[in-house]
């Protein structure tokens, strides 16, 4: 089973609506290597529903990316990280510049915006028009965490246990998860979950590992589906289920994970062809609700 993730290793960002403006958070995912790749079609489509959603009917990602453009010249901070996001994914026009968009998170970051640390900590994590540097990275990481930013937090979490820009320190690491998990972040919930499962930095405890891998799940980390899938599966921490591991695990699946496949077929064999229809059904429930785009109403301070 894979352990740790952090927000900033997966392309792609997820979007929080703003009371007419969009700001862009980086995504919720987890890998072993600290390159973030570029994000996928599904990343890019769900960001012009957002679009669309805000803008009105029949805007494109070309639309936001000139009212970013406009509100950004202005000194709109909100729109001056999303133009950011929109310079290093290449979105709306044009290929990625790294250039502009330090040059826009840094004039976000002198108004005190939170996430434009949180996005200049992954533009100098991953040597993106700047030279790598872990202790900068977590310099802004850090700030961006102490102002509330979750994604942020777990940043922190991860480079603390892994001691990139700083001394490695698990219980530390623990602790900034649950900050991001108490407050309702899915990537913070898969993480400490993962903690307790494996007794980094806090006790081992399988069933404090069920519930937050519950809660990381409910929000569609497919990492979290099928390390929850994984304890039905073995009745570690719960009640074994295997029509329940099948869900979770095949929902990850559905949703691109790919991990847990190699546990669908001895859960099958386990279930009679109606209860294999069910869960069938009740994992394609879960990955279309995962799906949905995230909406929030909310103003930037």
């Amino acid at each position: 089973m894979t352990s740790r993730r952090s927000s900033f290793t997966r392309g792609g960002l997820g979007w929080i609506v703003l009371a007419g403006a969009m700001v862009l958070a980086p995504a919720s995912g987890r890998a072993q290597q600290f390159v973030a790749s570029r994000p996928s079609a599904i990343d890019e489509n769900r960001a012009g529903i957002e679009t669309a959603l805000v803008l009105g009917p029949g805007k494109s990602l070309k639309d936001a990316r000139k009212w970013f453009e406009r509100a950004a010249v202005q000194g709109y901070a909100p729109a001056q990280v999303n133009l950011a996001i929109f310079y290093i994914n290449g979105w709306g026009g044009g290929s990625p510049n790294y250039g502009s968009a330090l040059y826009w998170l840094k004039s976000a970051a002198q108004q005190g915006q939170p996430r434009a640390y949180t996005n200049l900590g992954i533009l100098y994590l991953n040597g993106w028009g700047v030279a790598k540097d872990y202790s900068e990275a977590m310099k802004d990481f850090r700030f961006a965490a102490e102002h509330g930013e979750m994604g942020a937090m777990v940043n922190v979490g991860y480079m603390t246990e892994k001691g990139m820009g700083t001394a490695v320190d698990q219980a530390g690491a623990a602790e900034w998860y649950r900050r991001a998990a108490e407050q309702g972040d899915g990537l913070g919930q898969n993480n400490l979950a993962d903690s307790y499962l494996r007794g980094i930095g806090v006790a081992q405890n399988d069933e404090l590992a069920a519930l937050w891998f519950q809660r990381a799940a409910d929000q569609g980390q497919t990492a979290a589906r099928i390390k929850l899938g994984y304890l039905y599966m073995v009745g570690r921490g719960l009640k074994k289920d295997p029509a329940a591991a099948y869900s979770l695990i095949l929902a990850a699946s559905l949703g691109g994970d790919h991990r847990g496949d190699e546990y669908l077929p001895s859960l099958r064999e386990q279930l009679t062809a109606e209860q294999v229809e069910q869960a069938t059904r009740r994992a394609q429930e879960l990955q279309a609700r995962a799906s949905r785009p995230i909406t929030e109403t909310a103003f930037v301070q």
